[in-house]
């Protein structure tokens, strides 16, 4: 358990707030590319850890996350005229470029310049894997984009989606990084259902067959073995679980530094899943949630089973909202639970979404009484507490400093039980961290 003030510290990313400087330090996404499909086109409120933006495309198709309110009398700009390189306030036609100039001022005399004393907040931006990025941090410590893999493939080989959720980010984060979860949460307690229920479209891509091992090697193993192994980029969080032989079924996640998580479920060559975790406020975030192969471009039929949800990728509306959502209940199916499935609720992100919800707004974590199978989470805390702690005393998180060791894998595999971790990630990934490096197949395509 944490202590309320602890608690407080973890949860709070707020201007001025330890955890919030130190998120502000790291790009992070705030739009999907889609959102802003033309130059010109309306903008788009955002709200980025309790900051009101405005994002919009200019004429150069260059994006701009500006302040929402004009510095002339507060206005708000989404209402303005998106025109020429710049957003007009509607009130008295007061011009704003990307950058934060003011570049028209109609209700100044022309020859008092009085434009060019006038600037409103502006953070860089960049488009960088079908998601808009901005970096709120100082301007003299800004890092070069992180170099996830999903980002460095082409296009054809990834899909990008998002989802708002009802919770403070870090028990969202928290929960895709627990790998002990999935017996109950996703899984049936009649195990010869495990082959009719969401659970085979969480592992693998949809057109692949989910192996039946690994499903009761999960159901029959509740309490995974938790190893961990930091590197340059983040956390490595393994779960191991017996197999009735010499073998030991591991699902792998990672943690990348400071929301980025990968899904542990993807064997060899089958698609890997990812989610970026952005607060809004202190109780609500979105999560960014994507899906890529390396290997090969995506097919039609993975889009259209993404669109309708797969995976950590949930079913949503036009506004992004899940379909299956805290206001419904998540559309629990009470004869489902009865019968079935522990939780009652269809698609594995909205069952992730209903407990983590569940925990309230902000988790309180005084309560808590942590367990073996928490051995990632209490490291996650651990590494975004300290990092967040010294950058108070000046000093830089050191993964700021390695963007390019981000260019990890996550996934499962079957091993000899007498293997350590590191010897386990050089068989699966050739690599002790998981770390792949830029795919070749970019510089092809």
């Amino acid at each position: 358990m944490l202590r309320a003030e602890d608690n407080k510290f973890l949860t709070e990313s707020g201007a001025g707030t330890p955890m919030g400087e130190l998120l502000r330090r790291f790009w992070l996404p705030v739009l999907l590319s889609e959102e802003l499909p033309e130059a010109d086109g309306p903008p788009k409120k955002i709200v980025v850890m309790g900051e009101e933006l405005l994002a919009f495309r200019d004429s150069r198709g260059v994006v701009g996350v500006i302040d929402q309110y004009c510095p002339h009398r507060g206005a708000n700009l989404w209402l303005g005229r998106n025109e020429e390189c710049g957003i007009r306030c509607a009130y008295h036609g007061w011009k704003f470029d990307t950058e934060g100039a003011c570049v028209d001022m109609p209700t100044s005399y022309p020859d008092l310049n009085a434009k060019d004393l006038i600037r409103i907040k502006s953070y860089p931006v960049r488009e960088w894997g079908d998601m808009i990025w901005a970096y709120m941090g100082p301007a003299d410590a800004m890092p070069d984009l992180p170099d996830l893999e999903m980002a460095l493939v082409p296009a054809s080989h990834r899909y990008v989606s998002k989802k708002w959720q009802d919770c403070n980010w870090v028990q969202a984060m928290e929960g895709s990084i627990d790998t002990a979860h999935f017996t109950f949460a996703h899984l049936s307690f009649e195990k010869e259902e495990n082959e009719i229920l969401d659970i085979k479209r969480h592992f693998i891509s949809p057109l692949a067959r989910m192996n039946t091992d690994h499903m009761r090697w999960i159901a029959e193993d509740p309490r995974p073995v938790i190893k961990i192994n930091p590197h340059d980029a983040g956390l490595t969080i393994a779960g191991g679980r017996l197999t009735g032989s010499d073998n030991i079924y591991w699902r792998i996640a990672q943690f990348l530094m400071p929301v980025h998580s990968y899904a542990p479920s993807a064997m060899p060559g089958e698609n890997i899943f990812g989610q970026s975790f952005v607060p809004v406020t202190d109780t609500n975030c979105w999560i960014y949630t994507y899906a890529w192969n390396p290997e090969r471009p995506l097919t039609q039929a993975e889009r259209e089973a993404y669109d309708s949800g797969n995976g950590v990728i949930s079913e949503v509306d036009e506004n992004y909202l899940p379909l299956r959502n805290k206001s419904n209940d998540y559309l629990i199916d009470r004869k489902l639970q009865k019968t079935k499935s522990y939780t009652g609720i269809k698609g594995v992100s909205e069952q992730d979404a209903a407990v983590q919800d569940s925990q309230g707004p902000i988790a309180d974590r005084t309560r808590e009484h942590l367990g073996p199978t928490d051995l990632g989470i209490m490291h996650f805390r651990k590494l975004v507490m300290e990092a967040a702690r010294a950058l108070q005393q000046g000093l830089a998180p050191p993964h700021l400093s390695h963007q390019d060791r981000y260019a990890v894998r996550s996934g499962a595999c079957v091993t000899n039980k007498a293997k350590d971790l590191p010897a386990v990630m050089v068989e699966r990934f050739g690599d002790a961290t998981g770390f792949v490096g830029r795919p070749r197949i970019a510089a092809a395509e």
